[in-house]
């Protein structure tokens, strides 16, 4: 197993920046959920927490996993700042999600953004797809292979970098309606502030409602 994403990695990169991923929510997150009606939701790899804020800003009741502590822990302050009513919808929870199994069948939406793994991404896909309740949604945002900031810095490493039409192949078709598999490229600031284009693989598919039960004519 590579260490290069295990718990020091990460630990050690949140020490060292301030404000990792700023406090705005991803914009893919935006764009996808912006109308889902409010339910629970499960946002695995949450980092400092802004995705699981937007979420809880707009009614949802989420639960926020992260393999680092002082990630959470600003999350955790961050939320805190805007209320006790937002801060009070949201679970944060540390856990390794290489090994940290969600109750299946649990959430309405399930969302994971950019998660770099020391482990088989497609496990972890697996465990997330499997936690997302009937009629619920599942949104999955990576770094696409043609992205030449995240390849210059990791290289095309499977555990960083998928295309949408990977993703979606792993969903069993009789359970999931794909409504969204495609790149998708948008505007990041770089940490010394120069503007730059990103590549994302984006996935959203929608789990199929259990069929109505049908009561027999007598």
């Amino acid at each position: 197993m590579s260490e290069e994403f295990d718990r020091t990695y990460w630990e050690e990169r949140y020490h060292g920046h301030a404000a990792v991923g700023g406090r705005r929510p991803n914009p893919q997150l935006v764009a996808e959920a912006g109308d889902l009606p409010p339910g629970t939701a499960l946002d695995a790899g949450c980092g400092e927490g802004a995705d699981a804020v937007w979420l809880a800003s707009r009614g949802w009741r989420v639960t926020a996993v992260d393999i680092a502590a002082t990630a959470l822990a600003r999350a955790r302050e961050h939320a805190e700042s805007l209320g006790a009513d937002l801060a009070s919808r949201i679970d944060w929870v540390e856990a390794d999600l290489t090994s940290w199994t969600p109750a299946e069948e649990r959430f309405d939406l399930v969302s994971t953004h950019y998660v770099h793994l020391a482990a088989s991404r497609e496990a972890l896909f697996g465990r997330l797809a499997a936690s997302v309740a009937p009629g619920g949604t599942l949104l999955i945002v990576g770094h696409h292979p043609s992205d030449p900031h995240t390849t210059h810095s990791h290289g095309p490493s499977p555990a960083v970098h998928f295309t949408a039409e990977e993703v979606a192949a792993d969903l069993d078709p009789g359970l999931w309606d794909i409504a969204v598999a495609e790149a998708r490229s948008r505007s990041a600031t770089a940490p010394d502030g120069h503007k730059m284009t990103m590549h994302d693989a984006v996935v959203r598919a929608r789990r199929r409602p259990w069929p109505t039960e049908v009561t027999p004519l007598r």
